[in-house]
């Protein structure tokens, strides 16, 4: 049991400052630049921007990870 719970703490923490420094990548590199008008978009025209659709996506990942690592962690705590 005690194996099973360092394990869930290794994979989840590890797990969530991996997600958290590529959210951070995300938001820092792969913004678009602040001079274009992807703003006035609706989602419905991400295909024709796909730097902006690339940005939504690995923001979306990453903050899936981060809250997978969380709740792997939790688990480990509730074990």
């Amino acid at each position: 049991m005690l194996l099973i719970t360092r394990m869930l703490y290794i994979a989840g923490g590890f797990l969530f400052l991996a997600s958290l420094a590529a959210h951070v990548y995300a938001r820092i590199r792969l913004r678009p630049p602040d001079d274009s008008d992807l703003d006035d978009y609706y989602y419905e025209f991400e295909d024709q921007h796909p730097e902006y659709a690339r940005y939504n996506q690995w923001l979306r990942v990453t903050m899936a990870g981060a809250a997978l690592g969380m709740l792997l962690v939790f688990v480990a705590i509730a074990v």
